[in-house]
């Protein structure tokens, strides 16, 4: 026999097929087992317990998306604060300045300035004689 592997979901379909199976049972008037785990008040205790595990599920999901979102928005909130911070420091004490490149940015004086290039057409010719 095949091990059952416990770890992973059930499908939706077959939870599904399991719930008309139990309400199908609620039909019949003599059954009778002698499975403790197959009696009606012992299924519908199973039943209870999953729907109320699946609604907890359900919420704990729906904070932890809130959640996510909070803390996403605080972080951008945190971000615009900084980057409005860093554009007041520029703009009070200038691109060149010490406390400019204290915050994060680069001194416009350290800058490398762009040089012109030489072209030389003629040294990259090779005379061939």
């Amino acid at each position: 026999m095949a091990t059952i592997d416990t770890s992973r979901r059930l499908r939706p379909a077959v939870i599904g097929h399991d719930i008309d199976s139990f309400n199908g049972l609620r039909t019949i008037d003599n059954y009778i087992t002698g499975r403790l785990a197959a009696t009606p008040e012992a299924l519908q205790r199973s039943y209870d317990t999953m729907v109320a595990k699946q609604q907890q599920e359900t919420e704990m999901l729906a904070r932890q998306k809130a959640a996510a979102d909070a803390a996403r928005q605080a972080e951008w909130d945190f971000h615009n604060a900084v980057l409005a911070m860093k554009e007041s420091v520029r703009g009070q004490f200038g691109s060149d300045s010490d406390q400019a490149q204290a915050v994060g940015y680069k001194k416009k004086s350290d800058r490398k300035r762009p040089k012109r290039g030489s072209t030389k057409v003629g040294a990259s010719l090779a005379i061939v004689g």
